[in-house]
């Protein structure tokens, strides 16, 4: 192993931690390079003050997009629209005092085909029917999409009530940029003074793994997580590269002691799996 000033060394055992949401990822839209109005990532987003008395498109239906909106509002900005791609699940954050997470370690346990059919009515008893409101319900199989895909479902911070109260605009899927139009899906052309990107984050993994094989070809996520190592790369562990619906950091503290004690267990490298 070779650090950023050339220095080698070796290690009989590497645990690679480096973020789930590493590098931001903008879409490729067409267009994008000559667009002439503001585009910024989520990432960089400080707060509304630059945006107060403005029209903003937030594209994306992830926590970051659906904070955002939220605060927008909450700020004073003229217009608020949200871009949606993939209809989210929408949860509370708590239930009649229950924490959300709970429910979601509850959930974790749970069959997959199981959740497919509860994922609908869970949000239907949580929020409501949201459809009336311009946001499309789930598709079926929400669930599998989340397990599969890590679409995470919106833990509510105060969007839906805004929805509801028809504060905040939903509009389709943004297709291309042009001079100063965002193209949406279904055709329309708006002209934001802003689009804040919520279109999440990349691993980064690549230049640091990327040549034993050991990620998924499109996520870029490791092939094997927490005790266990790829034969690829026996003795490399990874960590907090989930996006588990029981809880990001609940899972990273879980792991972490397995870890420990996969390399408190064994000199050698630990066994594939």
């Amino acid at each position: 192993m070779h650090t950023g000033n050339g220095n080698g060394f070796e290690a009989g055992r590497v645990v690679i931690a480096t973020g789930y949401n590493k590098h931001p990822h903008l879409p490729d839209w067409p267009g994008r390079e000559s667009y002439t109005g503001e585009l910024i990532h989520s990432a960089y987003y400080k707060n509304a003050d630059p945006y107060i008395g403005k029209s903003v498109l937030v594209v994306g239906t992830g926590n970051s997009g659906a904070e955002i909106c939220v605060d927008l509002i909450e700020s004073g900005a003229a217009r608020v629209q949200l871009s949606v791609r993939t209809p989210p699940t929408v949860l509370l954050r708590d239930s009649n005092g229950l924490p959300g997470q709970a429910l979601g370690v509850v959930f974790r346990r749970m069959p997959i085909p199981v959740m497919d059919r509860v994922w609908p009515l869970i949000q239907r008893t949580a929020v409501g029917d949201l459809s009336k409101h311009g946001l499309p319900n789930p598709p079926p199989g929400a669930y599998s999409k989340f397990m599969r895909d890590d679409v995470t479902p919106i833990l509510d911070v105060g969007l839906i009530p805004l929805l509801k109260q028809d504060k905040v605009e939903i509009v389709a899927a943004v297709d291309s940029l042009d001079g100063d139009d965002v193209v949406l899906a279904d055709g329309a052309r708006i002209q934001p003074d802003a689009v804040i990107a919520g279109t999440g984050f990349k691993r980064g993994l690549e230049p640091l793994v990327g040549d034993f094989g050991i990620l998924e070809p499109q996520k870029g996520r490791p092939i094997v997580h927490g005790p266990k190592t790829h034969p690829n790369a026996p003795g490399v562990h990874f960590i907090g590269y989930t996006n588990p619906v029981s809880g990001m950091l609940r899972e990273i503290a879980i792991d972490a002691r397995r870890i420990a004690k996969a390399i408190a267990g064994s000199r050698e490298p630990a066994p594939a799996g």
